[in-house]
């Protein structure tokens, strides 16, 4: 029997033996969601934790019947009582079901929540997308103000500059309004329909279904026919205007570098008004690392009150290959301070009794339980990066004396077991 991994999935492990897998080192993956939910708490927003799995109808109404996500990747399965479940592709409309669902709008209309996690789409694994891959995203719920967007974008920048990414462009476009859609979804059919039969499949489907969708293709067909296409910003209500307008405006006031795409829809059916990308050239043509947008009636579709909201998400797999790319700086893993090794059960029994009292009062403590020979607890140290390491045999505990070695510097010095436990404890402050 196999018992490989399955496609399109990989493993987080304290340590990837393959260089190029660094990212994938679970230290990395701590730094980078300690950082997410730091920031997250200096903006105000909470983490909000939702099922893996929900009732499929949830995304065919939250994500959109036309979306790529619905029609061709969702892992969908029938649960023992013939109900249709779906693994999560996405994390807002699970995030607004809990919303809805747990009527958290009577607390207060206006909410910030956070989520991490791992969703689940079925398609071809390239760089940057998996099988299962993980996100964290932002949602803000109840003000539809342009401050809330540029507060939001503003938000992930701030991530993305915290972590040390660089050469990051933030692609924005607004969508409009539902009458400037229908406007501009009118005068688009009208350009392509003398080019139907040149489209792509997939956007001749979408020509009938989602026009706007025809945007997002990435055919080459495709956007050699939309190159003279009409412009949605040209069909913008006034409303819709002046908001984009503000939004730009106050990513200016705050130096937030931005580029007008006028062909940015996203792949979501639910967006409206503001939408954008951050893109990063390190990861070729999968090169979004971050995206999201307004979709003020997606809450009272799922049968909420009517609140305008905007989120955005961020591909965890995405950023930490874009930071190994930049060479981007992380901590150092986390590693022992002292390094205890016993010799003999007698000082197996001291050691493990030591170790027990310093871990309690906060220090990082490792004891060598295999007890063999010094030089192989001295490799093991080294191998886990411990910054002291202390050898007691017999003769230790007899004299109450043995020798502290900073496996860094090579320096020894002696240390009285009776004092052990304090002068430790002190040095490890002083280090901290």
């Amino acid at each position: 029997m196999d018992y490989s991994i399955p496609k399109g999935v990989f493993d987080i492990l304290p340590e990837d033996p393959d260089p190029e897998y660094r990212w994938r080192s679970s230290d990395r993956w701590q730094y980078l969601e300690s950082t997410a939910k730091e920031v997250c708490a200096q903006y105000g927003y909470r983490e909000l934790r939702t099922p893996l799995f929900e009732r499929t109808e949830l995304f065919i109404r939250g994500v959109g019947e036309s979306s790529d996500i619905v029609t061709k990747e969702m892992y969908t399965f029938e649960d023992k009582a013939g109900r249709s479940m779906t693994l999560r592709p996405e994390g807002t409309a699970s995030l607004m079901r809990a919303f809805v669902e747990k009527k958290l709008y009577q607390q207060s209309p206006v909410q910030k929540f956070f989520y991490i996690g791992p969703m689940f789409r079925y398609e071809r694994p390239q760089a940057g997308r998996y099988r299962q891959h993980h996100q964290f995203g932002a949602e803000a719920i109840g003000i539809g103000k342009p401050e809330q967007d540029a507060e939001l974008i503003d938000m992930l920048c701030e991530l993305y500059r915290r972590l040390g990414l660089k050469k990051l462009q933030v692609q924005l476009n607004s969508v409009g309004d539902v009458s400037s859609r229908e406007r501009f979804s009118s005068a688009l059919k009208e350009y392509l329909s003398p080019h139907f039969d040149q489209l792509s499949e997939d956007s001749q489907i979408r020509f009938s279904k989602n026009t706007l969708r025809i945007l997002d293709s990435k055919d080459p067909k495709d956007q050699r026919l939309l190159a003279n296409a009409p412009s949605l910003q040209d069909f913008l209500s006034e409303d819709a205007k002046d908001h984009f307008q503000k939004v730009c405006h106050l990513l200016e006031e705050n130096q937030i570098d931005y580029a007008v795409n006028s062909r940015l829809v996203r792949g979501l059916d639910y967006y409206n008004k503001t939408v954008f990308e951050i893109t990063s050239g390190e990861l070729g043509s999968q090169n979004t690392i971050g995206a999201g947008g307004r979709y003020d009636g997606l809450i009272s579709s799922l049968g909420g009150p009517d609140l305008p909201s905007i989120g955005f998400g961020t591909g965890l797999e995405r950023v930490l290959q874009t930071m190994e790319k930049q060479n981007c700086s992380f901590p150092a893993p986390p590693h022992p301070w002292i390094f205890l090794i016993p010799l003999g059960e007698a000082a197996l029994q001291y050691c493990f009794q030591l170790a027990m009292r310093l871990r309690h009062l906060k220090i990082p403590t490792e004891i060598d339980l295999s007890a063999k020979k010094i030089q192989q607890g001295l490799q093991y140290a080294n191998f886990i990066q411990a910054e002291y390491c202390l050898v007691i045999g017999d003769n230790e505990l007899t004299t109450g004396q043995a020798i502290l070695k900073n496996m860094q510097t090579r320096e020894q010095q002696p240390i009285q077991l009776d004092q052990c436990i304090d002068r430790m404890n002190a040095m490890r402050k002083s280090h901290v």
